[in-house]
């Protein structure tokens, strides 16, 4: 017995000293040479600094047939499918059952990101991604056409009103008959409820709901919001706007038909393209504030997150740190146009010597907000539907601003029942 026990011992050490053994990763990667550039970088990276093996899977484009895909995958537990992946940002509650909890990894991190965007991925007080790119609603417009009649860029939407009346008017008289003061995506479905919150919150009418989950959308200053952009319509706004997704707004902004557009970030680049009519020609800014004063933009963007079920989620927090780092990001918005969501990189000299428009950017994201989409989880889709269902209603006169606040409260009443699941 005596001979036995030291060599147990030495058996025992060194199992715990042996190195623990390597495992393949997989992980999503975008299906372009751009994309394809970005992750065999992470993957040199991961792979020198882990000893674990990096794979890449291509999927869906499309962001619902990409969610679906996802949903079968958890839904087996499959901890082979993928460890690493992109989620949309109104996708975080919807999978959080299925996403590896982050929050006693990632508490330094915190401080080094826009505060909505990580806030947008806390689910319960537990986080659950980390911001990948961000994206968010500005207001496009015409440099030129303020400087020839004298106008400054609009702070309220009043102004930008007066300021589009009266534009569009001398436009149209000097012949561009189909000149226009505002384009937006007024058509039902998501990108409605993204202007319906910018307006409404901007208004000083809240975001639908609180952080906790209770629904504050039946309030004076949220039916003012949506009566005033009703007001627009057929005005200074096309009455075909409320067909318009992002690219018909883009159309008609891009043409030279419009004074003001509000839009995402990525129209930036294709405004100014060689084949741009307006290119040189265009501004960026917020959107306008409401009457007291609050400019507001709906968040937008990609998170990292990690299945649940990986088989290594310390390498898989690794490979996590690495994708979302300075030198990553930075390499993400030269590949592919993605903007940051570090804040620090938007004073880094040597991005904005390389992308001198993402200095106008920071102030946007600093003003983003989140969908009601982590507080309502899985039911956010039925969420998002009654909200712009119901601005739809009030843009095309069928109902004005107070019934519709009235009804889109009990509406989402009746989806939470006894809390949002």
């Amino acid at each position: 017995m005596r001979k036995v026990i030291p060599s147990l011992l030495v058996c025992a050490a060194a199992l715990l000293s042996a190195p623990t053994l390597a495992d393949t990763l997989r992980m999503e990667c975008p299906p372009s040479r751009e994309g394809r550039q970005f992750c065999n970088d992470i993957k040199q990276r991961f792979e020198a600094q882990t000893g674990h093996t990096l794979e890449f899977i291509d999927l869906p484009r499309a962001s619902d047939e990409k969610l679906s895909l996802f949903q079968q995958l958890f839904a087996a537990k499959d901890s082979s499918a993928i460890d690493l992946f992109q989620a949309d940002t109104v996708w975080i509650g919807v999978l959080n059952k299925h996403l590896l909890d982050l929050t006693d990894r990632v508490g330094s991190m915190r401080d080094d990101f826009f505060p909505s965007a990580w806030q947008n991925n806390v689910v319960n007080g537990r986080v659950k991604a980390v911001p990948a790119f961000l994206d968010t609603g500005a207001l496009y417009y015409r440099k030129d056409l303020l400087e020839r009649y004298g106008e400054q860029p609009p702070k309220t939407w009043d102004e930008m009103a007066r300021i589009s009346t009266r534009i569009q008017q001398q436009e149209r008289e000097a012949g561009h008959k189909n000149f226009w003061g505002l384009v937006f995506q007024g058509k039902s479905y998501e990108g409605l409820t993204c202007n319906a919150l910018e307006w409404v919150a901007s208004q000083s009418g809240g975001d639908f709901l609180t952080q906790d989950g209770a629904i504050t959308i039946n309030n004076p200053q949220a039916a003012q919001a949506l009566d005033k952009a009703a007001g627009w319509i057929g005005n200074i706004v096309p009455r075909g706007a409320l067909g318009y997704m992002e690219e018909e707004s883009r159309a008609v902004f891009q043409n030279g038909d419009a004074l003001f557009m509000r839009n995402w970030l990525y129209a930036w680049v294709l405004t100014q393209d060689s084949s741009s009519a307006i290119k040189g020609k265009v501004g960026l800014m917020p959107l306008p504030a409401g009457d007291e004063g609050r400019s507001l933009s709906t968040l937008g963007g990609w998170q990292w997150a990690i299945s649940a079920y990986t088989k290594n989620p310390d390498a898989a927090f690794e490979l996590l740190k690495i994708v979302s780092d300075a030198k990553s990001q930075r390499e993400g918005l030269t590949l592919m146009g993605w903007p940051p969501s570090r804040i620090a990189l938007y004073d880094d000299p040597q991005v904005l010597a390389q992308v001198p428009y993402l200095a106008s950017f920071k102030e946007i994201f600093a003003r983003a907000i989140p969908r009601p989409a982590t507080q309502t989880k899985r039911q956010y889709a039925q969420v998002s539907r009654a909200i712009y269902n119901a601005t739809f209603n009030v843009l095309r006169g069928s109902s004005d601003g107070a019934t519709a606040v009235a009804g889109l409260q009990q509406r989402l009443e009746r989806i939470k029942a006894r809390e949002w699941r």
